[in-house]
């Protein structure tokens, strides 16, 4: 059965290195099972969309077709005010509020572009979503209803100005039009430079969900500024300094997690447990390190992922699988930069717990997929090693990743940012790769242009293929 490429873009990511020299077959062993571990949960992918589907509304489409007839009812159906949307109710076949309310509207359209449409564009890049992205992102700032002394703005909670910040950050550098950092700035100067510094001038803030959004968010701006307008972002380097130090002041605890909620300016802790949005705060904190080189901004981080081991079967959100999507999405963003074994045992075990291990493959992907694929990964250095097995005979492509922050983007460092697709392992145009099959000796070269478009090949049944790719 082919796999449905929504749900293959869903479902790509890695499993990280054997400390055993190149070529050694247990590589290769260890990508053979990262494969299963990966088939497994494609499959169950597949059977999560195909139960979806089962739902189809048959007036309006929704969830029904192909994934842009899905986009062209929402669409038509849910917006109401331009292009902002709102929710739509299947059985009266009519908005689920009879009476608009533009402060709802605005957050859900915030979320609906943060959560939804914006990782679809960081993978995909330009499409009908980031058309849609861009479509309510600009009508948020129409209709901004807050007037501050530093310009309007769409609204004072701060997780849709976190989620507006960091959509604004990356849509300046996707589609380099000015209006987009100004709308950023607007947000930045309200937070970092006026009465509004959420840990000098809060008297409550929260590190979790709905917190956490402005943290990460103003630290996007500043990575932004840093490239855009170093001007700027010499006014806002004390203040941002000023919020990560005070957070790691008294807003986490022994083991470098945060607390779901802080008074920054007393330094008491409203509420003590520690939720499942830490590494979306460490985001901002790494991006910090990777532009100004403050090492304690590191060194929490890595404090955090020495004590994961505390944090096995944690119960993050109540019961809720949701809690643990957050804790690994963000912990996996890091582990990125960060490939330390002890983070990579934690995320094995919590994502064996949600039943969504799904980041075993290194970003390669098979054209066409079927369920007896098994394709997994492992990198060492330079070099990927991969291995292949089919129960019937297959023939195909095996696609390899490219460096979508930039060509999708154009972002002018990769700094870990929520909602992301990582890249893990990636063939960039212009290099040269070679690949041999098998232990060949002599192996063939091919671009990273080749690579891309996907390497063809054939399997007999039951064959396992070792394949060998390094850059040259």
């Amino acid at each position: 059965m082919k796999l449905n490429p929504f749900i293959l873009s869903l479902s790509l990511v890695l499993l990280s290195s054997c400390g055993s020299e190149p070529g050694d077959q247990a590589h290769y062993d260890k990508a053979l099972e990262n494969g299963k571990s990966a088939n497994k949960e494609l499959r169950r992918c597949q059977k999560y969309m195909e139960a979806w589907l089962e739902y189809a509304d048959p007036v309006s489409g929704l969830f029904h077709g192909r994934m842009t007839r899905i986009l062209d009812s929402e669409i038509a159906l849910t917006s109401r005010i331009g292009h902002l949307p709102v929710s739509y109710s299947f059985s009266r076949e009519d908005y689920v509020d009879k009476k608009a309310n533009m402060e709802s509207i605005i957050f859900g359209a915030s979320e609906y572009v943060k959560d939804g449409l914006l990782p679809l564009t960081e993978y995909l890049g330009p499409s009908p979503w980031s058309e849609r992205m861009i479509a309510i992102t600009d009508d948020v700032w129409a209709h901004a209803p807050v007037q501050t002394e530093f310009g309007a703005l769409p609204s004072l909670n701060v997780e849709v100005n976190g989620e507006q910040l960091q959509v604004l950050s990356r849509l300046y550098w996707m589609t380099g039009k000015q209006k987009y950092l100004e709308w950023a700035i607007r947000l930045g100067d309200y937070y970092l430079l006026g009465e509004n510094h959420p840990t000098r001038d809060f008297e409550a803030l929260r590190l979790n969900d709905h917190g956490c959004e402005i943290v990460s968010g103003l630290c996007e701006l500043y990575a932004t500024v840093h490239f855009a307008m170093p001007g700027k972002k010499e006014k806002y380097r004390e203040a941002v300094h000023e919020m990560l130090d005070r957070i790691l002041e008294v807003g986490r605890n022994k083991h470098g997690l945060f607390y779901v909620s802080v008074n920054p300016k007393t330094g008491e802790i409203l509420e003590e447990k520690v939720r499942d949005n830490w590494g979306y705060n460490y985001n901002g904190y790494y991006t910090v390190y990777l532009l100004d080189g403050e090492e304690k901004y590191r060194d929490a981080l890595l404090l955090a992922f020495s004590h994961l081991g505390n944090y096995r079967n944690y119960d993050w959100e109540t019961g809720s699988a949701d809690g643990f999507a957050d804790a690994i999405e963000g912990c996996l963003n890091l582990y990125n930069r960060e490939p330390l074994p002890e983070v990579e045992a934690w995320l094995d075990s919590e994502t064996r717990v949600m039943w969504s291990l799904q980041w075993q493959n290194q970003g390669t992907t098979l054209h066409p997929w079927r369920e007896d694929l098994i394709a997994g990964a492992v990198p060492d250095g330079q070099t990927l090693h991969i291995s292949l097995r089919s129960e019937e005979k297959w023939e195909g492509r095996l696609a390899f990743d490219t460096p979508r922050s930039v060509q999708n983007m154009n972002l002018p460092l990769d700094w870990p940012r929520i909602n992301q697709f990582p890249e893990w392992y990636v063939v960039t145009p212009g290099k040269k790769y070679r690949v041999t099959l098998n232990g060949s000796r002599r192996g063939t070269v091919y671009s990273g242009e080749d690579l891309a478009r996907g390497l063809a090949l054939k399997l007999t049944p039951g064959e396992l293929l070792r394949i060998r790719v390094t850059e040259v």
